[in-house]
């Protein structure tokens, strides 16, 4: 579904590095939400939040996400879409909590992988009966579901949530390549090519570019018809061996090209109007 107005999805921080790996990724509450405000003055229509205890890791705690979200919306109208990934040391069942902070919309993995950057690896769980107790959930609480499709196999399972109702139209479906997990492509231009053949009728089309592929996925996704993410979660870097200074850095560079491609910006409440947010 191609559209004069492009999306932009800032994914502020992540399930994986923290500071460490780049100081400006924001970890706490008042963090994610000035992140998440001043991505939303540059263009920025979605924020993805993932949430951080006091010690940095990843959580799936309500009232974290509650505090976020509550601080997010006192600042802008940004749409916010909370993470049910989480991170490496959450359970399936720990991870949909982040839910019941009431976004409108969360991501929503769509099949299984391995975590291969420790050692032997961990598992991430999405069994297709996980799934569709996910979309179950998010369907009765009036959430949008982002459906994550890092593979081909994982359009079997969109599938299946269409078949059995349990998304509405029009499905939103976010492609994530480069991710280094067991089970995930990389982020090349022919996988962004072949995924997008395979999208349901009636879909639209979010890219995700894991490392230094952002750019130029993201680029191609817009002249595809498609829709952006960027952000500190996917890429720590602006160039290469540049560390970004913001996320808002990231997605100032994605409004530029969006409108060099001869697009528009969609305001949050134009992409609630794009995805049939229910408000």
């Amino acid at each position: 579904m191609k559209t004069k107005k492009v999306i932009i999805t800032v994914a502020l921080t992540g399930g994986f590095h923290g500071k460490e790996a780049n100081p400006n990724l924001p970890e706490q509450p008042d963090e994610i939400a000035q992140a998440a405000y001043d991505c939303w003055k540059v263009g920025a229509a979605i924020a993805h939040i993932h949430a951080r205890d006091k010690d940095g890791k990843p959580t799936a705690a309500p009232e974290v996400y509650r505090e976020i979200n509550e601080k997010t919306r006192e600042k802008c109208n940004i749409i916010i879409a909370n993470t049910t990934g989480g991170g490496p040391n959450l359970t399936p069942e720990q991870r949909i909590r982040s839910v019941e902070a009431a976004p409108e919309m969360a991501s929503l993995n769509m099949g299984t992988m391995v975590r291969t950057r420790w050692g032997e690896g961990t598992l991430f769980l999405n069994t297709r009966s996980q799934i569709e107790s996910y979309a179950e959930t998010l369907k009765r609480k009036g959430i949008k579901p982002e459906l994550e499709v890092y593979s081909h196999s994982m359009m079997v399972d969109v599938q299946n949530l269409i078949d059995k109702e349990l998304i509405n139209k029009p499905y939103y479906i976010n492609l994530v390549l480069g991710m280094t997990h067991q089970g995930a492509l990389p982020a090349t231009s022919k996988n962004l090519l072949s995924l997008i053949e395979y999208l349901p009728p009636e879909s639209i089309f979010n890219v995700t570019a894991v490392g230094p592929a952002q750019v130029t996925l993201t680029t191609l996704s817009v002249i595809l018809g498609g829709h952006v993410r960027v952000g500190l979660e996917d890429n720590i870097y602006y160039t290469k061996g540049v560390l970004a200074r913001s996320n808002a850095q990231m997605v100032e560079r994605a409004v530029r090209i969006v409108k060099e491609l001869g697009y528009e910006i969609a305001s949050p409440d134009e992409a609630r109007n794009i995805l049939d947010l229910k408000t």
